[in-house]
C-alpha cells in the first residue's frame, strides 16, 4: 500500500510539473508557465517578408517573456496551401498563420472579400489608412465573430503589389483574353478576371513553376518579391510582366482566439506586443525587396511593360459594388474610398 501512494504522489508531482510548464503541445497553456506557439505560413523561400515577419514575432515573444514563451516557425513545412494552414488553425494543429482574404471567405467570413477585389486600394497610404483604420478595426471583430472565435487578427501584414506576369505583355485587356490564368477561381476576384476574359485557373503555389514551365497556365500574378523568389519569370510563359498593380495585398495574421483566451493576462500582452512588432517589420520587408526583386527579374532578362489601368479600374468599380451589397459592406466599402 505504501509503494502504491508513493507511486501515486510520483505521478501526481510529474503531472503537476508537466501542466506547469505548458506541456509538450502546440499552444498548450496555462497560468504564466512556459508555452510552446506552432507559427506558420505558407511560402517555401528563407528570404520572403511572410518569414521576415514571423522571425520578428518569434524574436520579440521569447525575449520580452524571458524564454517563456517558444516560438515554432514553418514556412511552407504544414503546408503551402492557405487552407491547410486555416484547417491546421481551427483543429489546433497551428496556433498562428497568415492567410489571404480569398481563402478566409472560403471560411464563410464574407465580408473578407472586399479586401480582396481588384482594385480597391490605389497606395500603399491608402491601403495603410484602410487597414490601421475603423475599417481594420471592425473586419477584425467580424472575423473573430463569425468565426466563433477561431481565429483572432493579430495584424494586418501586406504582400506587396500584385501585378501580371505571362508568356507575353499585356498592351491593352484585349491581350489577357482566352489565357489560362493563375488565380482564384471562385468569388469576387474570379468574377473580375473572367470579366476581362482570362480563365481564372487553380495551380497550388508550390507546383506554379512547373504550371508555368509545362503550359498549364499561360500566365500568374503576384507581387514581386514572390514570384521572383520562385523564378516564375525565368519561365517561357513568366518572363513578360505588366505593371497592372491590382491588388495592394492583404494578409491576415491570425492565432486560435481560443486558445490565446487560454493563455494569462501577461501572455496575451507578449504575444500582442510581438505580433505589433511583426507587422512594422513585415511591411517594410516588403516594400524593401519589391524594388529588390523588380530590378532582379530585369537582370535575369524577363521584360516589364506599363500599361493604362484605368480600363481595369473602372471595370472592377461595379464589381466593388455589387460585392459590397451582397455581403452587407457598403457602408464599409464607402469609407474605404473616402480614404483615397
Amino acid at each position: 500500500m505504501k509503494k502504491f501512494i508513493a507511486l501515486f504522489l510520483t505521478l501526481a508531482a510529474g503531472l503537476f510539473t508537466l501542466t506547469a510548464c505548458g506541456g509538450s503541445g502546440s499552444g498548450a497553456g496555462g497560468g504564466d508557465g512556459k508555452i510552446k506557439i506552432v507559427a506558420a505560413h505558407n511560402q517555401t523561400s528563407p528570404e520572403n517578408p511572410y518569414q521576415t515577419g514571423l522571425l520578428k514575432f518569434k524574436e520579440v515573444a521569447e525575449e520580452k517573456s524571458g524564454g517563456k514563451i517558444e516560438v515554432e516557425v514553418h514556412a511552407g513545412t504544414l503546408g503551402t496551401s492557405e487552407s491547410e494552414l486555416v484547417e491546421k488553425l481551427k483543429l489546433g494543429g497551428a496556433d498562428v498563420v497568415l492567410v489571404s482574404p480569398g481563402f478566409m471567405s472560403k471560411t464563410g467570413i464574407d465580408e473578407i472579400d472586399l479586401f480582396a477585389i481588384p482594385y480597391m486600394f490605389d497606395s500603399y497610404e491608402h491601403w495603410e489608412k484602410v487597414v490601421d483604420g475603423e475599417v481594420g478595426d471592425k473586419m477584425a471583430k467580424i472575423i473573430n465573430k463569425k468565426s466563433n472565435n477561431d481565429f483572432k487578427l493579430l495584424g494586418y501584414w501586406s504582400a506587396g503589389v500584385r501585378h501580371y506576369y505571362g508568356k507575353k505583355p499585356l498592351q491593352s485587356m484585349e491581350d489577357i483574353e482566352g489565357m489560362k490564368f493563375r488565380t482564384q477561381t471562385s468569388g469576387a476576384v474570379a468574377s473580375y478576371w473572367e470579366q476581362t476574359g482570362a480563365v481564372p485557373t487553380s495551380v497550388a503555389w508550390g507546383e506554379l513553376y512547373q504550371a508555368l514551365e509545362q503550359n498549364v497556365v499561360d500566365s500568374a500574378e503576384n507581387a514581386y518579391p514572390y514570384f521572383v523568389q520562385q523564378n516564375h519569370h525565368k519561365t517561357e510563359n513568366g518572363k513578360y510582366i505588366t505593371e497592372t498593380a491590382h491588388d495592394y495585398t492583404t494578409r491576415f495574421l491570425l492565432v486560435n482566439g481560443k486558445k490565446f483566451e487560454s493563455y494569462s493576462k501577461k501572455q496575451q500582452e507578449i504575444i500582442m506586443e510581438a505580433a505589433k512588432a511583426s507587422v512594422k517589420a513585415e511591411r517594410e520587408a516588403v516594400k524593401k525587396q519589391e524594388e529588390e526583386y523588380k530590378q532582379k527579374a530585369i537582370e535575369d532578362g524577363a521584360k516589364v511593360n506599363q500599361i493604362d489601368r484605368k480600363p481595369f479600374i473602372e471595370l472592377a468599380k461595379p464589381l466593388q459594388d455589387k460585392t459590397a451589397e451582397e455581403i452587407g459592406a457598403t457602408e464599409m466599402l464607402k469609407k474605404i474610398r473616402e480614404l483615397k
